[in-house]
C-alpha cells in the first residue's frame, strides 16, 4: 500500500478555492521544453504607443480589453486603479505590455490587460462599458483626490493620452506551441494567468465556444457537483483534456508536455465537422451523468477511506475515469451502474496503490504516468463488467 501524498486545493487569484486540486509538479517540470522549435519560428515585434492609439484600436474592436478570462477589469479596487492614473500623472513609466495577435490581427491582450482596462476606464470608460473612475487613495497628488478624468486639467488629459506604452507582439504567424511558451516565461505577475487563460488567448476558434458550453451542461456541473468555479477557466480545462484524449487517443501523447497536446486538441477542435463533435457530446454527456450514478459527491476525486473527507477534483483522474466511460456502450454503462458498488472499491484501492496514486499526483504530464493512468482504470472498468 502506498502512502497518501498531500493534496493541495488551487486556488484563484483572490485567494478563493477553486475545486480542484493542484497539480505537483516534478523537480525539474516546466523548466524543459518537450520539443524543440525553430527560432525562426518566433516573430515578436516591439512597439511604442500612445495611450490616444491603444484606446482607438480598443474602440475600433482591434484590442479586446474583455476577453473571456473570467479576468474583468474590476479585480483591481479602485485604489489600485487610481494609483496606476497617478503613476502616469507623473510620468512613472509602466512595465511592457505582451499580446498575441490572430489571424485578423486583432490583438488579445495576454500581460498588462488590467493595467490598460484602468486607463480605459479613466480616460474613456464607455468603450469597456464601465463605470467613470474618480481617483481615490492617491499617494502625492492629493489635489487630485475625487477628480475623474473630466476634472483634470487640459494639460493633464494630453499627457494621459500622449503617454506611451510599450508593447510586445508575437505576431499571427508565430505557432500557438511557440506562443505559450513564450507567454508561461513571462507569465510571472501578480496576477498572472492560469495556463488555460493561456491557451484560450493563443487559439482562436469554435473550441472555445465548446468548451465554454460543454462546462456550463447540467450533467458536467451535475458530475462535478457543482464545485468547480470558472473563474480562472479549471472547468474548460477539465473538459479540453477529455476532449484531447478522447479525439487524439492516448497514443498521440508522445511527448511529456500535456500543454501543448492541449493546444493541439483545440486546434483539432476547431478543425472537426459539427457533426463528430455531436457525437463526442453525447458520449461525453454519458460519461458525465453515469459517474455521477456511480460515485456520487465523489466523482473524479481520490478516495482513500469510505467515510474520510472529500477531496477537491482531480484533473488526472477526471480524464482518465471520463474517456474509459465515453468509450463504453449503453449496456456496458447500464452494468457498471449496476455493479457501482464494486467499481467504487476497486477505484479506492487504486488511490492506495503507490504507482497509481503517483500517476494522478505528482508529474502528471509524465507519459509513464498518464499510461499508468489510463490504463489502471480501463483495467478496472474491465475487470467489474468481465465480473458481472
Amino acid at each position: 500500500m502506498g502512502e497518501a501524498s498531500a493534496v493541495v486545493e488551487q486556488l484563484d487569484m483572490l485567494g478563493h478555492a477553486t475545486g480542484v486540486e493542484v497539480e505537483q509538479s516534478s523537480p525539474d517540470e516546466g523548466e524543459k521544453i518537450a520539443e524543440p522549435f525553430d527560432p525562426d519560428d518566433i516573430d515578436v515585434v516591439t512597439r511604442s504607443m500612445t495611450v490616444d492609439l491603444l484606446l482607438s484600436r480598443t474602440e475600433s474592436e482591434m484590442i479586446d480589453l474583455q476577453p473571456d478570462f473570467q479576468r474583468r477589469w474590476g479585480v483591481w479596487d479602485a485604489r489600485r486603479q487610481s494609483r496606476l492614473i497617478e503613476s502616469l500623472l507623473l510620468r512613472i513609466p509602466l512595465p511592457v505590455l505582451y499580446a498575441a495577435e490572430d489571424e485578423d490581427e486583432r490583438w488579445e491582450i495576454v500581460d498588462g490587460i488590467q493595467r490598460l482596462s484602468t486607463i480605459a476606464r479613466f480616460i474613456k470608460p464607455q468603450i469597456i462599458g464601465g463605470q467613470p473612475l474618480t481617483l481615490t487613495g492617491l499617494e502625492y497628488l492629493h489635489d487630485y483626490e475625487g477628480k475623474d478624468f473630466e476634472g483634470l486639467s487640459s494639460r493633464l488629459k494630453m499627457r494621459l493620452r500622449e503617454t506611451e506604452l510599450i508593447i510586445h507582439l508575437i505576431r499571427k504567424g508565430t505557432p500557438p506551441e511557440v506562443k505559450f511558451n513564450i507567454f508561461a516565461r513571462i507569465n510571472t505577475g501578480g496576477m498572472a494567468l492560469s495556463a488555460q487563460e493561456l491557451r484560450h488567448a493563443i487559439t482562436p476558434g469554435k473550441a472555445r465556444d465548446l468548451l465554454q458550453t460543454w462546462a456550463s451542461l447540467p450533467s458536467f456541473i451535475h458530475a462535478t457537483d457543482g464545485s468547480v468555479r470558472p473563474i480562472r477557466m479549471d472547468d474548460r480545462e477539465l473538459v479540453l483534456r477529455f476532449a484531447a484524449f478522447y479525439m487524439l487517443g492516448l497514443e498521440s501523447y508522445k511527448q511529456p508536455d500535456m500543454d501543448g497536446f492541449l493546444i493541439t486538441a483545440m486546434k483539432a477542435i476547431n478543425e472537426t465537422d459539427e457533426t463528430a463533435l455531436s457525437v463526442m457530446q453525447f458520449n461525453f454527456v454519458s460519461a458525465m451523468e453515469t459517474a455521477s450514478k456511480i460515485f456520487g459527491h465523489d466523482a473524479f476525486r481520490k478516495r482513500f477511506e469510505k467515510d474520510a473527507a472529500r477531496l477537491p477534483i482531480n484533473k488526472a483522474v477526471f480524464e482518465a475515469l471520463s474517456v474509459s466511460l465515453a468509450r463504453l456502450t449503453h449496456a456496458q454503462l447500464a452494468t457498471l451502474e449496476q455493479r457501482a458498488e464494486a467499481l467504487r472499491h476497486g477505484f479506492m484501492a487504486l488511490c492506495h496503490d503507490r504507482s497509481f496514486e503517483s500517476a494522478i499526483s505528482q508529474g502528471t504530464g509524465d507519459i509513464r504516468k498518464v499510461n499508468r493512468r489510463f490504463s489502471a482504470i480501463s483495467d478496472l472498468i474491465a475487470g467489474v463488467l468481465a465480473d458481472a
